[in-house]
């Protein structure tokens, strides 16, 4: 994409990986800012649109909620910025991560000793419906 080339949102859409929904729902949502429009009434990104979507789309991938995204933007926009306070967001995302992998791993191993108990044969018994049943509130 050469400098100031604009690109349909289509194109936008295939450079970045991101479906043209998701790039109106991140103009809405203020992470992008809004497209220029071509004569036609299209939306069109430039080069600096694109590249901020793949940010996004990686940041993302990696788990990152929008409003973190939002602040890593800021931060990436900021030359200024002091790394410390993107090293800070990073290992608060590790930490939110590192919560969730203990708790996937407890479920894990609950529904892995559930199975394990359970007979898997032609009677009715199983103490997987057993423990759901027994866990409503």
């Amino acid at each position: 994409m050469k400098d100031k080339e604009l690109v349909t949102i289509g194109q936008a859409s295939a450079s970045s990986g991101v479906p043209p929904k998701t790039i109106r729902f991140y103009e809405e949502r203020g992470l992008i800012k809004p497209a220029e429009r071509l004569a036609n009434g299209y939306r069109a990104y430039d080069e600096r649109g694109v590249q901020t979507l793949c940010f996004i789309r990686r940041a993302r991938d990696l788990g990152f909620s929008l409003q973190e995204i939002d602040t890593l933007l800021a931060l990436y926009r900021n030359r200024r910025r002091a790394s410390e306070e993107v090293k800070r967001l990073a290992l608060a995302h590790v930490a939110e991560l590192d919560q969730k992998l203990a708790e996937l791993s407890r479920i894990r191993d609950t529904v892995a000793e559930l199975a394990r108990r359970c007979r898997g044969d032609q009677r009715p018994e199983c103490p997987i419906l057993e423990d759901l049943e027994r866990s409503r509130s």
